[in-house]
């Protein structure tokens, strides 16, 4: 009977200290378990975004896709992108032809005409896996052109795109000495008074900077590349 009653005891330690090994293994998984999911939550947790800066302040350095920019905050149209600091993509107008930035707190005069297009839209975003214009040129757009050319007599070439393609209803313009260095792409006047838009991109080091701009504006291209080279030159820092 002793025998009996010591065995049994040395069973229940055994048991005993084995329960308290799993459970402690358990303890120590889910401990392990609940730290990884904090890290990851607070990896994923929204951060607040940073002040806006008002629209009247300094410059602002910004970087997109690892490119350097200085741009006024009154020229950024999105307040939340109104701060210093990395951005996935900026949202920009600026007066045209005199490339200040917007007077934010301008109210527009009442007119019964519409008022005539003097702002040039600007957004930069990473070039990411994207060819650049150029090579866009021989690559995709030429799959899609039609076999008619014709020159403007001011320099430059209009390209038509083919029905049914995704290009369609659009046009090209391309400097006829230089395409490369200008080369907008620009869709044609709609219905009633919808006017044509044109698309100009710039290849910035891996940031795309793509402007926006009426067609009409195209009767004087030279001035408006121009005036598109001063404005990069403008919120492009020096040396950068």
């Amino acid at each position: 009977m002793r025998r009996t009653a010591r065995s049994t005891s040395h069973g229940h330690d055994a048991r005993g200290k084995h329960g308290a090994s799993v459970a402690a293994v358990l303890a120590g998984a889910l401990a392990v378990g609940a730290l990884a999911v904090g890290y990851v939550a607070f990896l994923l947790w929204p951060r607040w975004p940073a002040a806006s800066a008002a629209p009247d302040a300094p410059t602002l350095p910004v970087t997109v896709a690892g490119e350097l920019f200085v741009v006024p905050p009154a020229a950024i149209r999105v307040p939340l992108q109104r701060h210093a600091g990395v951005h996935e993509r900026l949202d920009l107008a600026f007066l045209w032809p005199s490339l200040d930035a917007p007077d934010l707190t301008a109210k527009p005069v009442p007119s019964e005409d519409p008022p005539a297009p003097d702002r040039l839209f600007v957004t930069i975003a990473g070039a990411d896996a994207t060819l650049p214009p150029a090579a866009r040129l021989k690559t995709i757009y030429a799959r899609y052109l039609a076999d008619e050319q014709f020159a403007s007599g001011d320099g430059l070439v209009i390209l038509n795109f083919r029905d049914g393609t995704p290009y369609q209803g659009e046009d090209l313009y391309v400097e006829a000495a230089a395409p490369e260095r200008f080369m907008p792409r620009c869709s044609r006047p709609g219905a009633g008074a919808t006017p044509g838009t044109c698309l100009y991109e710039r290849r910035i080091g891996a940031a795309d900077i793509m402007v926006r701009f009426p067609r009409d504006w195209l009767a004087d291209w030279r001035g408006v590349a121009g005036g598109i080279d001063r404005l990069i030159a403008q919120v492009r820092p020096a040396g950068t």
